[in-house]
């Protein structure tokens, strides 16, 4: 999914955020999961004394969704109970596996789409939300934006942040776009630290797309994302000091973010580098 990397400019201002077309209040950015709290899950969990092979089978799997194979054999090793309830996910861990192979034509198989596919809806099926977000992909890919929707969605509910991620995104782009379920979700894949989701949480901010407009936020949410290594962040994150738009402007930090989104190959970072680098040279010989 291409997007942008900075809010359009116009009227000769560097920065040009769009107009607000919705209300976003605070209180919505708050989790609606309450888990642990009230579910009569919660309660069959107390029930239990301490006894984790009374952890009812679906309560165990929706826990262990997002788990990668190194977690899921960790949590398998806990009792005989929780070893049969999660054998259905370590299965999903080898149709993932052989998904990846299919889509990338490693492992000396050649590349199949189709044969991807089947084995991440495979795993899909076993409830993980890491060969959802897989299937996902591929659909979106294929065109079929419909059932990739659907597959993310489902792991965004499971609190898969890439799938949460990805529906963000998803609904950004949909046909009408659904800008304040996006920003919803790209909120909670970002209080988890996903970097991508807070990037374009605090493009979002920045714009007033789906939320009311707010510089200092979206600073915030760019820095926490370049700090984590996302190199349009880290762009972005120079403009605001260069600027002093949502950050007190400091030319020395500007440099510092500048060159380091240069040093990983973003373009406009790398020209604009260079020309500061010119500059200063320009002036010592005069």
């Amino acid at each position: 999914m291409k997007q942008s990397t900075w809010p359009g400019r116009s009227d000769g201002s560097r920065f040009k955020s769009l107009p607000i077309k919705h209300q976003f209040h605070q209180s919505e950015f708050k989790s609606t999961s309450k888990f642990w709290s009230t579910s009569s899950a919660s309660r069959q969990i107390r029930s239990s004394d301490g006894d984790f092979s009374k952890l009812p089978f679906d309560i165990l799997t929706k826990i262990a969704a997002s788990f990668t194979l190194p977690n899921l054999q960790a949590a398998s090793l806990v009792c005989k109970s929780w070893s049969e309830g999660l054998r259905p996910l370590r299965e999903a861990m080898l149709f993932l596996k052989w998904g990846k192979r299919f889509k990338h034509g490693r492992g000396g198989v050649r590349p199949n789409l189709n044969k991807a596919l089947e084995s991440f809806l495979k795993g899909a099926a076993r409830g993980s939300t890491l060969a959802m977000v897989d299937a996902g992909l591929l659909y979106w890919e294929i065109g079929d934006k419909d059932k990739a929707i659907a597959l993310y969605e489902k792991a965004a509910k499971l609190g898969d942040r890439s799938g949460q991620c990805n529906l963000g995104l998803a609904y950004l782009q949909a046909e009408p776009s659904k800008r304040k379920e996006a920003v919803k979700w790209l909120f909670q894949a970002s209080k988890s630290g996903h970097v991508r989701a807070q990037y374009q949480f605090a493009l979002c901010l920045h714009q007033g797309s789906g939320v009311n407009c707010n510089l200092q936020e979206a600073a915030r949410w760019y820095l926490k994302a370049a700090e984590g290594g996302y190199v349009r962040a880290m762009y972005n994150v120079a403009l605001c000091y260069s600027v002093g738009e949502g950050l007190a402007q400091s030319h020395r930090l500007a440099r510092k973010w500048m060159k380091r989104a240069a040093d990983r190959g973003h373009s406009k970072a790398q020209f604009e580098h260079g020309l500061g680098l010119f500059s200063v040279a320009l002036r010592w010989r005069l």
